[in-house]
């Protein structure tokens, strides 16, 4: 079975028993039709994926691994913020009418500052940093930028990466680790999607730095089940659970920029059915 199943399933279960209800409370979020979006939640959930053992794709209901590629490229290869640049549409209700998020994620990610080495983007610094500073305990993204905040038509949930490279006794190459720092998750629509697309990240970071990709750390400040997914999720974590798939990327690209969601190989991923019309918060 899957070892993602079980962090889930372990987290579901937490959150339902221990977790705060805010029902009554001023919440922001809504449901469309305007009445609050309670949610039950919990603070400061930790999960750590070993991506040496197994990639953590849940096998209770599918997780569709090229589009998290997709928004993972979207953000950190493309740098856009404009959901006309990416093929799903989970990002369509926080679009204006061009298509635009805001000052959020990609564009963040695609400003440049100086450093005494040239101009770096956020995303080109940290490979230059892997390449010739592995060992830097500085290496990181942060898109939280409080300048901009007001011209983000969404606040970033996963709002930080930090890189950290170990080297494991007997090994030919360095091992790259991060830690994936997120204010808010909503557990039922996104906790796998983020899992998959932060590994998805690890592992092409590490090809293309010719280390092993290793653990992925998730910190979650507020992990959360709205009211009205407890069912959805009750019936989720009582299904049958799997074998995780085997995940790999084509092994020619070398270069970051280089990777399309074509060069990611998925076999053997059996799973439950997808849960469809999940209502989301907004």
């Amino acid at each position: 079975m899957s070892k993602a199943d079980l962090i889930f399933i372990n987290m579901c279960r937490d959150i339902l028993m221990y977790g705060t209800d805010t029902k009554g409370e001023k919440v922001r979020p809504h449901w469309p039709d305007g009445s609050p979006a309670y949610t039950i939640k919990k603070f400061g959930v930790c999960n750590r994926y070993n991506l040496r053992e197994e990639f953590p794709a849940l096998t209770l209901r599918p997780t569709a691994l090229k589009s998290c590629m997709d928004e993972i490229l979207w953000i950190y290869q493309l740098k856009s913020s404009n959901v006309y640049d990416l093929k799903s549409h989970i990002w369509d209700s926080w679009a204006d009418e061009a298509g635009n998020i805001g000052k959020a994620y990609g564009y963040q990610i695609g400003v440049k500052s100086k450093y005494k080495e040239g101009m770096f983007d956020q995303i080109d610094r940290v490979i230059y940093d892997l390449k010739n500073n592995p060992f830097s305990r500085r290496i990181l993204t942060s898109i939280y930028n409080h300048h901009d905040l007001h011209e983000m038509n969404l606040y970033p949930c996963a709002w930080s990466v930090t890189f950290n490279v170990t080297k494991n006794k007997g090994d030919d190459k360095l091992t790259l680790n991060a830690v994936l720092n997120q204010r808010s998750q909503d557990v039922l629509v996104a906790n796998n999607w983020n899992v998959c697309q932060y590994s998805l990240l690890v592992m092409m970071l590490a090809q293309v730095c010719d280390m092993y990709p290793g653990e992925l750390v998730h910190m979650i400040a507020d992990a959360h089940i709205y009211n009205k997914h407890v069912p959805i999720i009750n019936e989720l974590i009582s299904r049958p659970m799997y074998a995780a798939p085997i995940v790999r990327l084509n092994p020619d690209v070398k270069d970051f920029y280089d990777f399309t969601t074509d060069d990611l190989i998925v076999e053997g991923y059996k799973h439950g059915v997808q849960i469809k019309n999940i209502p989301v918060a907004i």
